[in-house]
């Protein structure tokens, strides 16, 4: 099988038995496009780890970010644990190598005081704004990704209004059960009282768009910018940021990492502390309340 042909079966692998989000399968391809340029007429089992450092040499001289190298190189990483694994490759010369450092950058979120403008206001008077402030609601009651709201059923028994938690298959195909608020559930019923006039006839999802089948995360990227411009907070609120802002506000009420990890569905904590630099001072005064040696006499 020539290169090309062992990328794309890498690529088929990873869709159909790790159910990687079609975002992640996206970069994932684009990494091995690059790999595949960079290395020109060698073959692939014939690359080495002062290689590797070359093509990430000129990556980064080409004006790729640490974080964009480092996507990269996990992505050239597992493609040749997969060679190794499954077509006898002798080694990962990826193994070892690493990105060089970025400046860490905090994650835009918005205030409690944004967050209630964004969603505060008159009742939905069409069933498109009814799905528009659940889905909404949920993304910032809940900390769901856009991948995951998007790929909720309205009939598998995971949103539980009841009990009030959704369930929710993340990334790595990793399973999480998170709470969902009050304002969040009443803004599902109004919207499950109302979907029937959207959704086409058997349609599963939960969350449909004109054609009254799933709704696609572009349309929910650019129905959430009008929503937030209508509402005075410009057009650059994006899917993510209510997920950053429910992160950053739970940690400011509880200061408890562990629970906003879980919820987050992050594998490692480190991807977790970033929330807490948004929010020091307030870690700083739990601190200083709760040390036996933080206090001065």
């Amino acid at each position: 099988m020539n290169d090309p042909g062992l990328g794309k079966a890498w690529l088929e692998t990873l869709e159909h038995q790790r159910r990687l989000s079609p975002h992640t399968l996206a970069n994932y391809s684009r990494a091995v496009g690059v790999l595949f340029e960079l290395k020109e007429k060698t073959e692939l089992r014939e690359l080495d780890a002062a290689q590797i450092r070359r093509f990430v040499a000129r990556l980064h001289a080409a004006g790729l970010s640490g974080r964009s190298l480092a996507l990269t190189l996990s992505a050239w990483r597992g493609f040749y644990h997969w060679l190794a694994r499954h077509k006898s490759f002798p080694a990962n010369p990826v193994q070892g190598v690493r990105a060089p450092k970025s400046p860490r950058h905090l994650p835009k979120v918005l205030s409690v005081e944004q967050a209630q403008q964004l969603l505060e206001g008159a009742a939905p008077d069409t069933p498109e704004a009814a799905r528009d402030r659940a889905m909404f609601e949920l993304l910032y009651s809940s900390g769901l990704r856009l991948a995951e709201l998007v790929a909720l059923d309205a009939d598998d028994g995971r949103l539980d209004l009841k009990q009030a938690e959704v369930t929710v298959t993340g990334k790595g195909s990793k399973t999480r059960t998170v709470p969902v608020g009050g304002r969040a559930r009443e803004a599902l019923r109004d919207w499950l009282k109302a979907r029937a006039l959207l959704a086409a006839p058997r349609e599963r999802a939960l969350f449909v768009g004109a054609r009254g089948k799933r709704i696609a995360p572009g349309t929910v990227q650019a129905r959430l910018r009008a929503w937030a411009k209508r509402r005075g907070l410009g057009g650059s609120v994006h899917p993510h940021m209510l997920r950053h802002s429910f992160a950053s506000h739970v940690l400011q009420s509880s200061q408890d990492l562990r629970a906003v990890q879980e919820m987050l569905g992050h594998a490692s904590i480190s991807t977790t502390q970033v929330y807490t630099h948004l929010d020091f001072q307030a870690l700083a005064k739990v601190y200083d309340a709760a040390h036996p040696r933080a206090r001065k006499k």
